[in-house]
Formats: structure tokens, C-alpha cells, sequence
């Protein structure tokens, strides 16, 4: 079971989430960061939130407040938000989760804590733990499937997104034409340090766990193989893993977990183990 959390951020937009807290004393708490057109309740988040709370591990798992997501999850309920999405408001997001964990707004308080990123919050998990990691205080960060870079756009694109004043994406999930504001690349322009993910992996300067499929066809496993360089670290392979670890979605929690999804979740535990 999980319990549904509303904190504010300093937007004032609304981060929705949910809390799985173990029977037992946890040893560790975590926060699972969704990717590019996900949220909290997509495919094996829940699932894998709920795997690891029964392995001693409290978890929260929350949408970022301008995923365009809400509990209806059957929709992007507010494209609108979707359009003002960057790379900083993700950061920002999940300092405010983090502060609502020490400040003790949800649980969490004084255990270890690690953030896990799937896909593009896998690269928010290394640009937050990299841009404020004296203010997060992490124990630990993991990756799964993540890229390692913030734009994947060619030349030609990123030109044409500045001069119209946006790009336009599809979900294939809902089929809704989702705009994406050009700010979303200014950012990136404008700061290039703090947007570059193997430059704030170096600098986040605590253990961190690389995992990804080697049948990924949405993230080569070279941006796996990339992060994991930089870090001198191994990376834990995922064999026979897609992008989203085989899953379907939606997952119910009697859904039968995938070989990868279970590979997954044991190198999580036996990390977060070995650190806290």
C-alpha cells in the first residue's frame, strides 16, 4: 500500500506523490525519479517502489510539476505545464522533495537517502546530486536506462525550435500533440556546464549505480556505457532489458515482474544496502 503526498513548489504548482513506508524500521529512503513523458504510476515504477518497501527501503515516487501529469493518469491533464518544462525545474522539484524529507513534511527524515532516475530522470538525478550536492547531502544516486545528455536534438532542430519559440512532440501513450516552450533550450544555451550530465555526475562525489538494458531501443546502452566511464565505475548490464525493463503499463502490483525488473531491483537493494 502507499499513501498519496501533495507538496508545493516554490512556483506554487502542485508536486504530486506517494509514499511506500515499510512494516519494519527502513534502513534507507529513496525517491524514484520518472522520465520523458512518464510519471509516478508508469509501468514498473510502482511496482519496483513497491518491491524495494518490502525490502526495507522507504520509498517515495512523485510526478514533476510540470510533467503535465495528475492522477488521472489516463491523460496529460495539463498540457499547459508540460510546455514550461526544463531541465532546472526537474532539479528544482527534487531539492524541494528532498527539503520536504529533512523538514519532515513527509517521511524520511535522517535516514540515508538516494534518488533513482529512469531514463531522462536518470540525468536528473546526476545533474541534482552534481549542481547542489552540499545541499542535498545524498547517499547515493542510481540510474536506469538513463541519457547522458540533456539535448539530443541535431543543429538544424534546436534552430528551428528557437526561431518559431517552440517544438512540438506526440505522446504515443495518449496521442495528445504536446508543445515543449524553447525556453526548455535556452536553458541549456545559456548554462551549458550545469546542463552537462557527465560533468555533474563528476562532481556529485557519492557512490552511484549505472544500470542499463542492452536491448534499449529508446537510449543506446553507449549513454549508459558513457556515465559509467566517466564515473569509473562498472555498469551493471540489464540483459534482454528494454527501455522500460519489459514491463507493461499500466502495472498492477499482482503483475508478474519481468527478469530485468527483478535484476533491477535486487542491484538497487544490494546498492542501498551496501552504502546506507
Amino acid at each position: 500500500m502507499s499513501t498519496p503526498f501533495t507538496i508545493i513548489n516554490e512556483h506554487g504548482l502542485d508536486i504530486l506523490g506517494d509514499i511506500h513506508l515499510p512494516d519494519q524500521d527502513p534502513i534507507a529512503c529513496a525517491v524514484i525519479l520518472h522520465g520523458y513523458k512518464g510519471y509516478k504510476d508508469y509501468g514498473f515504477i510502482p511496482l519496483l517502489a513497491h518491491d524495494l518497501c518490502k525490502r526495507g527501503i522507504l520509498v517515495h515516487r512523485f510526478n514533476f510539476s510540470t510533467s503535465g501529469m495528475t492522477n488521472d493518469i489516463e491523460t496529460f491533464a495539463r498540457p499547459d505545464l508540460f510546455e514550461l518544462d526544463t531541465w532546472t525545474r526537474q532539479v528544482d522539484d527534487v531539492r524541494r522533495v528532498v527539503r520536504a524529507i529533512r523538514d519532515e513534511e513527509i517521511a524520511g527524515s535522517n535516514l540515508p537517502l538516494y534518488l533513482i532516475g529512469h531514463s531522462r530522470g536518470g540525468a536528473t538525478a546526476l545533474l541534482s546530486a552534481g549542481r547542489h550536492r552540499d545541499e542535498l547531502k545524498l547517499s547515493g544516486a542510481l540510474t536506469i536506462n538513463a541519457v547522458d545528455r540533456c539535448c539530443r536534438m541535431s543543429e538544424d532542430e534546436q534552430c528551428a525550435m528557437l526561431e518559431r519559440g517552440y517544438a512540438m512532440t506526440e505522446s504515443a501513450r495518449t496521442k495528445q500533440q504536446l508543445r515543449i516552450d524553447a525556453g526548455w533550450l535556452r536553458e541549456q544555451i545559456e548554462s551549458p556546464a550545469d546542463h552537462d550530465v557527465l560533468v555533474q555526475a563528476s562532481r556529485c562525489k557519492v557512490p552511484v549505480c549505472v544500470m542499463h538494458g542492452d536491448a534499449d531501443d529508446a537510449v543506446d546502452i553507449d549513454a549508459g556505457l558513457a556515465i559509467a566511464h566517466k564515473l569509473d565505475t562498472p555498469l551493471f548490464v540489464l540483459q534482454g532489458a528494454n527501455h522500460v525493463l519489459n514491463m507493461p503499463n499500466p502495472s498492477e502490483v499482482s503483475t508478474p515482474r519481468s527478469e530485468p525488473l527483478l535484476k533491477a531491483t535486487e542491484e538497487i537493494t544490494r546498492f542501498i544496502h551496501q552504502h546506507a
